[in-house]
């Protein structure tokens, strides 16, 4: 089992067309099956729009998946299951600081002094994994990760949350994905671990770049699937322009 899980924050392009294929190909050539999963929990970027358009260029391509796929920002209290798990194992801290204020390479944060009144006067906060708790649970040292955020706080949850427990649930055995997100991986096992999570098999593929060797992105709108669509090209041709 494995999955396919794009964020609705712009239109697929080509780099999305070849990551699908990966994935679906992957599950074909196995005799598996590859889900659809739409992640959401962005709901500053996401747009009901672009999850509809996700729907008709993956069809249009020609791709199938089981029905319904799952949509993240549909079981938001899933998640907070999560978060509230980790915190009764006293793994979480309350993080005030905006991104600005974070200073550069590793965190490793302390409870702030004034956290009782910030949390009276309602200021919002995130939740972040506390390593030197992590490390203290586990019986290990120097775990190489910083105390990452598991809990936005304008989302309530993040990326490694919802990921990791959504890839439990559905039971995926193999997860493939781009390149770019392959340094996630060894974080994302820190949590299936904390979790009691199964672990699935991780496969990285190239990829797709423009002429000067830089990732696609959807703000390239001229290698959208919709508009090479809109241009004539035939399913076929797009999924042949989307190789390497």
């Amino acid at each position: 089992m494995t999955r396919f899980a794009p964020s609705p924050t712009g239109y697929l392009h080509l780099g999305h067309a070849y990551a699908a294929e990966q994935a679906f190909s992957y599950a074909q050539e196995r005799g598996g099956t590859c889900v659809l999963r739409i992640e959401d929990i962005d709901h500053t970027r996401c747009k009901p729009e672009y999850t509809k358009a996700i729907y008709e260029d993956l069809d249009w391509l020609g791709f199938d998946w089981p029905l319904p796929a799952r949509v993240q920002s549909q079981h938001l209290m899933d998640y907070q299951k999560v978060i509230d798990q980790l915190n009764d194992m006293g793994l979480l801290y309350r993080c005030f600081k905006t991104r600005k204020e974070l200073p550069d390479g590793v965190y490793r944060g302390t409870p702030d002094p004034d956290e009782a009144r910030r949390v009276s006067d309602h200021e919002a906060f995130a939740w972040r994994l506390s390593i030197a708790e992590v490390e203290a649970h586990l019986g290990e040292t120097d775990l190489p990760f910083t105390d990452e955020i598991l809990a936005r706080k304008d989302i309530g949850t993040s990326y490694h949350v919802a990921c990791c427990h959504d890839d439990a649930l559905q039971s995926i055995t193999h997860v493939v994905r781009g390149m770019d997100i392959a340094p996630l991986t060894g974080f994302q096992n820190l949590l299936q671990r904390l979790m009691g999570w199964p672990q699935p098999e991780y496969f990285h593929h190239e990829l797709l770049t423009n002429a000067q060797g830089e990732k696609l992105a959807k703000r390239n709108h001229d290698t959208t699937i919709r508009s090479l669509r809109d241009q004539g090209f035939t399913p076929a041709q797009v999924l042949d322009m989307a190789r390497p």
